[in-house]
């Protein structure tokens, strides 16, 4: 069966591998990111998800593997063989970071009008057209105000326009972000834990303006995330890592009842705490209870009986005895 992210997808990672020295940070990874769909990469801490964002968006050079980027008109970019600045502008490739990175003192407007700074340069002929105020700079400018307005009214920050950045609530910045992001017109939006530090509502906003993206915009969106609410709420594909290496890759539905997953999770081997297993895929798909086999664990090899050991003739102690006896006679006499 064909897959809809395997069908004419967005992005293809082809055997990605990347080694720091003698460390194998992802090792042969292979997955689709489909065009408007939500494709999330979770794993334990540590599993390399981070570093696959580092390659896709040009911060790293894979050692091996090919990322593919296929716009819709046909174009093909090779990301893998793209400076970072290259991904950004040409192939069109935003993204966001774990740690807020918005420029605190500027005003929140004034955020989402840096993101249009190549749009704006070209329009004003890298300065002078903006000095001399020429008609084509002030409506690529009008053109990016409307933009910011229009992001700003769907992250719900319309009226905090004039504000400096730094004074929005946390989970105002992170919206911040994604809208900042998404004035550079991607094809392929990136997030890094959008949801990390976020309450339940916060959490409900973010799901409603991912939608949003995916539904009114031609934009696909590969985010790692660890709050599983978010994850099983939004995504429409998830690909899950362990130690660099693809366990599973599917739906959220096949993805949250797959052993190796529920495995991974609890921090179990394979040959391990079968019981804990099987109570998660209860607890997340009661009705599958019993239909999904463990994988075979390994008995403990029996060891061979310990032999007898032979029971220890008296007779010598007897002889003994009997020798010194003699020796009594002997010397009475």
């Amino acid at each position: 069966m064909v897959r809809d992210w395997d069908n004419n997808p967005e992005l293809e990672v082809q055997h990605l591998t990347m080694r720091f020295g003698g460390l194998v940070a992802i090792g042969d990874l292979s997955f689709n990111v489909a065009r408007k769909q939500i494709t999330a990469l979770i794993g334990p801490n540590g599993a390399g998800k981070t570093t696959v964002f580092n390659c896709i968006t040009g911060f790293y050079k894979p050692t091996e593997g090919m990322l593919k980027l296929n716009h819709g008109d046909g174009k093909q970019f090779l990301l893998e063989r793209m400076d970072d600045f290259r991904v950004n502008r040409e192939a069109r490739v935003a993204r966001t970071f774990q740690n807020i990175r918005l420029f605190s003192g500027m005003t929140v407007v004034e955020n989402l009008m840096v993101a249009q700074h190549n749009t704006l340069m070209n329009a004003s002929g890298y300065t002078i057209g903006a000095l001399l105020g020429i008609g084509g700079y002030k409506r690529a400018a009008a053109e990016a105000l409307d933009k910011a307005s229009y992001w700003l009214e769907k992250v719900n920050l319309l009226d905090r326009a004039d504000d400096p950045a730094g004074d929005l609530s946390y989970g105002a910045q992170r919206r911040l972000e994604i809208a900042r992001a998404m004035c550079t017109n991607p094809r392929l939006l990136c997030l890094d834990e959008p949801a990390a530090g976020l309450n339940p509502q916060e959490s409900g906003e973010l799901n409603k303006l991912l939608r949003t993206i995916r539904d009114e915009h031609d934009a696909a969106i590969l985010l790692i995330e660890h709050d599983m609410s978010v994850v099983m709420g939004i995504s429409d594909h998830i690909v899950v890592l362990d130690y660099g290496r693809k366990i599973a890759d599917g739906t959220p539905d096949e993805v949250k009842i797959d052993p190796a997953v529920i495995r991974a999770y609890l921090g179990v081997e394979d040959e391990e705490d079968e019981d804990l297993v099987e109570e998660a895929i209860v607890a997340v798909a009661p009705d599958l209870a019993g239909t999904i086999k463990p994988a075979a664990t390994k008995q403990a090899p029996t060891k061979p009986a310990p032999a007898k050991r032979a029971a220890k003739s008296k007779a010598p102690a007897k002889k003994a005895t009997k020798s010194k006896a003699a020796a009594k006679k002997a010397g009475r006499k």
